[in-house]
């Protein structure tokens, strides 16, 4: 009897799913979190409360807890769908502006979305600001800097921050780069409100990192804005119904001082540095990975400007760190980092481990003097592994066996099953490439290449994704689908217009952009794109042609 050599790769393939359909599967929990775009605000401007959840057909958040201590505005919501590990989930965001209604330490309370709770946060409401300068013009510029004096290669805290009270229709601001310093923007701009004078202005805030290169003045200059917003009755009536709007922001200065004789090296300029154990071992086995987990937190830096973490360990061990997980975030103005690092540590043989605190020297900018963060000593008793005595001497190399295999940072060994899983997975696949090869089948990589190529540029997906937004998304989906459908995407609105033949295409796109930032219906411009855009877009020229712009963009950027 001869047997097909396809149907031969069978076998080790049912023995294979009969195992894994012995595993225990694990149904993905329905999460939520919540999160602040700011932690602290002043009584006269808002902070925006973000709920997130992965539980599908979740409605919106019970906001009436918050309404004791603030109050809301600017509800809104979207929803996205991503793949992980093979699997579709959906990811629904609501959002909602905070305007607190006393100052001090206020509470969000945990918030229910759907099955699942969020964690309570604190917001910190100062009193009001002082009313700025060119306060009462319609759009003017502010600047701080977290310190007037500062050492080279210092990490200085640059906020800017633009105000304008009358809506957006396109707008652009620039900030140039100073001489003799490296001016680096941080994250993503913060949009909220703040009333002045009795009048509501919006205020885009920027975040910079500024490290000064050279001692002596560094002057950075001052910030431009110019833009167009919504006119008045004299402006709709015999003009296009807009109006210019430019600022210009004071330049600022800042000494610099270099770097003091005698200074700890690596040269490390800070407000503050502290060094903390997150996880510590208090016994192990030998031959089995413990973990150490260090954290260190910097006033003043970035990620990139702190050295690495590192662990020494006295006796014989192996030791296998992880890369680093680096937070950055701005607090009061200027720059913070967060760092934490997980080592995993194999001690050889029984005894007592002792593990070398982390070290660094920084200057203390305060207090113009140098200082030391460091973490103790750590003694960890080792006991033998499973089967007696640690492993034998180390000049032979040789270990006790010890059932099952064994990895740095996992405590129990792979037992038989899952190593059968692994044995009969490759029997199947060495049988499976065995009867490729007798059938004589072919992949053809280049076409394969191709063929990638083309589903990654589909205009049908592309399409197909407006559609969801337009369903789904909230207006900012609707404009980043649109722009997704012109191959390379469009930058911007603005760019995509210029390139569309159809005048009811390009008025979809200009009643979108009036509900996004203008004060625009927007109901009546997402039914406006469905409509135009109903059978795809009509390009004036092929994708990817055309002079470049000449008009800056719409918003902010």
């Amino acid at each position: 009897m001869t047997i097909h050599p396809m149907r031969a790769g069978f076998l080790p393939l049912l023995c294979l799913l009969a195992l894994l359909a012995g595993w225990p599967a694990t149904a993905a929990q329905a999460q939520a979190r919540a999160w602040l775009d700011r932690d602290r605000i002043a009584l006269d401007e808002t902070a925006t409360l973000n709920v997130e959840t992965t539980q599908a057909g979740a409605g919106a958040p019970d906001w009436s807890a918050l309404e004791a201590d603030f109050r809301l505005s600017g509800h809104t919501s979207s929803r996205q769908v991503e793949i992980v590990n093979g699997r579709s989930q959906a990811r629904v965001l609501f959002a909602v502006a905070l305007s607190p209604r006393r100052t001090g330490t206020l509470t969000v309370p945990p918030l229910q979305v759907g099955n699942a709770s969020t964690d309570a946060l604190a917001l910190t409401v100062t009193a009001a600001d002082a009313t700025p300068a060119r306060a009462g013009d319609p759009a003017f510029i502010e600047s701080e800097l977290d310190a007037d004096r500062a050492y080279v290669q210092q990490a200085i805290g640059y906020v800017l921050r633009l105000y304008y009270a009358t809506p957006l229709i396109s707008g652009e601001l620039e900030q140039p780069s100073p001489e003799g310093a490296a001016l680096q923007r941080i994250g993503n701009d913060v949009q909220y409100n703040r009333d002045i004078g009795g009048r509501r202005y919006t205020v885009v805030e920027r975040r910079f990192l500024l490290v000064p290169e050279r001692s002596g003045t560094l002057a950075i200059p001052g910030a431009r804005f110019t833009g167009r917003g919504t006119g008045n009755f004299f402006d709709d009536l015999f003009r296009d119904g807009s109006r210019l709007l430019r600022a210009d922001g004071a330049p600022r200065f800042l000494e610099v001082r270099p770097v003091p004789d005698g200074a700890p090296q690596p040269w490390l300029p800070l407000r503050g540095l502290q060094l903390k154990y997150l996880s510590t071992p208090q016994q192990a086995r030998a031959g089995e990975a413990v973990e150490i987990v260090v954290e260190a937190r910097a006033d003043g830096a970035s990620g990139s400007q702190l050295p690495a973490l590192e662990l020494a360990v006295d006796g014989g061990a192996q030791v296998f760190p992880e890369p680093p997980e680096v937070e950055e975030s701005f607090d009061q103005g200027r720059p913070v980092v967060r760092v934490t690092r997980q080592f995993a540590i194999v001690p050889a043989g029984p005894g007592t481990l002792t593990v070398r605190g982390p070290r660094q020297s920084w200057w203390d900018v305060a207090a113009d003097e140098p200082r030391i963060a460091e973490l103790p000593d750590l003694g960890i008793d080792v006991v033998a592994g499973p089967g007696g005595s640690g492993p034998v001497a180390a000049d032979n190399g040789v270990r006790p066996a010890a059932p099952g295999i064994r990895l740095p940072g996992v405590q129990d060994p792979i037992g038989a099953w899952p190593l059968a899983t692994v044995v009969f997975a490759l029997l199947w696949l060495v049988t499976l490439g065995w009867a490729l090869q007798r059938r004589g089948r072919v992949v053809d990589a280049p076409e394969s290449d191709a063929t990638s190529t083309r589903d990654s540029t589909d205009p049908r997906l592309a399409q197909r994704a407006l559609r969801d937004a337009l369903q789904t998304g909230d207006l900012h989906a609707i404009a980043d689908a649109l722009c997704a459908l012109a191959q390379p995407p469009a930058d911007g609105l603005d760019a995509l217009a210029a390139r569309l033949a159809d005048p009811a295409q390009r008025d979809a796109i200009d009643r979108l952009q009036r509900a996004r930032w203008a004060g625009g219906d927007a109901v009546s411009a997402r039914a406006a794109v469905r409509d135009a855009f109903r059978d795809g877009p009509r390009w004036h020229e092929p994708v990817g042609g055309g002079p470049p712009a000449v008009l800056p963009p719409l918003y902010p950027r």
